[in-house]
C-alpha cells in the first residue's frame, strides 16, 4: 500500500514585510565596515573648499609682491646697484616724445581728490545694491593704511626725486600711485559681485599703467618709486580681497561675523 505520506520538501524563504524593513547589520552580506578613520573629515565651517584655492592664490600674489617690495626698499635704503639704471630710464621717459598733456591728466589720476570720490561713489553704489556694508568697512580700513604705511617710509629713507622736483626728497615709495592702485583696485573688488564683468579689471590694470607712466614722464618719480608703490598696493588689495570675500560669505549665509 503505497505511504500517504509526502516526500519533506525545502521550506521556502518567508519573506515579509518585518524581515524586509529590518537594517543589516554592518558587514553583512559583504557590506564593508566603516572606520572613524576611513570617513573623509567634515567641511570646515566658514572655509568653503571652493575658496581654498583663490585664498591660496592671493597668499602667494601677497607673498611673491612683500619680497619685491623688501627688495626694492633695500636698494633704496642702502643706495645699491638698482638705483642708478633707473634713474636713466626715468630721464629717458622724461625726455621721450610721450605727449605731456595726456601724461599729466594720467598723472592726476593718483590725486587723493580724484581717487577718493571714484571710490566713494563706488561704495555708496555697491551698499545700495546689496545692503552689506562689512566690504565697504574692508575697503576703508586698506584705503587708510595707504598714508599710514607711505608717509612714514617716505620720511625715513627721504630719496632724492628727479630734476624737475630737486631739491625736495621723499619719494619712495610713490604716494600717487598707491592712491590710484589702491582705490581703483577696491573698486574693482567691490564691483565684482554686482556687475560680474572682468573689464573692470582690464580696466583698472590699464588706468594704473598710464598713471606710473604719466608719473615719470611728467618727472613726478623715478620708475622704482612706481614700482615699489604697484608691489605695496599688491599686498594691501589681497588683504582686501580675503576679508571682502569672508564678509560676503558670511552675509549671504547669515552666520555671524565674529
Amino acid at each position: 500500500m503505497p505511504s500517504r505520506t509526502h516526500p519533506e520538501l525545502p521550506a521556502p524563504e518567508l519573506l515579509t514585510d518585518r524581515t524586509v524593513a529590518r537594517p543589516k547589520p554592518p558587514g553583512a552580506c559583504g557590506t564593508p565596515v566603516s572606520s572613524a578613520g576611513s570617513e573623509p573629515p567634515p567641511p570646515v565651517p566658514g572655509r568653503p573648499t571652493i575658496f581654498l584655492p583663490l585664498f591660496a592664490g592671493l597668499r602667494l600674489l601677497a607673498g611673491i609682491a612683500l619680497l619685491l617690495f623688501t627688495g626694492l626698499t633695500w636698494q633704496v635704503a642702502a643706495d645699491g646697484p638698482l638705483l642708478p639704471p633707473d634713474e636713466r630710464l626715468g630721464n629717458a621717459i622724461r625726455t621721450s616724445a610721450i605727449p605731456a598733456g595726456p601724461a599729466e591728466f594720467f598723472a592726476d589720476l593718483g590725486n587723493m581728490s580724484v581717487a577718493l570720490p571714484v571710490l566713494a561713489l563706488t561704495l555708496a553704489y555697491v551698499a545700495w545694491r546689496t545692503l552689506h556694508w562689512l566690504p565697504a568697512l574692508a575697503a576703508i580700513v586698506t584705503m587708510a593704511l595707504v598714508p599710514a604705511l607711505v608717509a612714514p617710509l617716505q620720511s625715513w629713507l627721504a630719496r632724492p626725486g628727479p630734476p624737475p622736483m630737486a631739491p625736495e626728497t621723499g619719494f619712495y615709495p610713490s604716494g600717487h600711485t598707491a592712491t590710484a592702485a589702491v582705490a581703483y583696485g577696491l573698486c574693482v573688488l567691490l564691483l565684482r559681485e554686482v556687475l560680474r564683468t572682468r573689464a573692470t579689471a582690464y580696466g583698472c590694470v590699464v588706468v594704473n599703467a598710464a598713471v606710473g607712466l604719466g608719473l615719470v614722464r611728467q618727472g613726478y618719480h623715478w620708475p622704482v618709486d612706481v614700482l615699489g608703490s604697484w608691489c605695496l598696493s599688491v599686498v594691501l588689495l589681497s588683504g582686501a580681497a580675503y576679508a571682502i570675500s569672508r564678509s560676503r560669505r558670511r552675509s549671504s549665509s547669515g552666520t555671524p561675523s565674529c
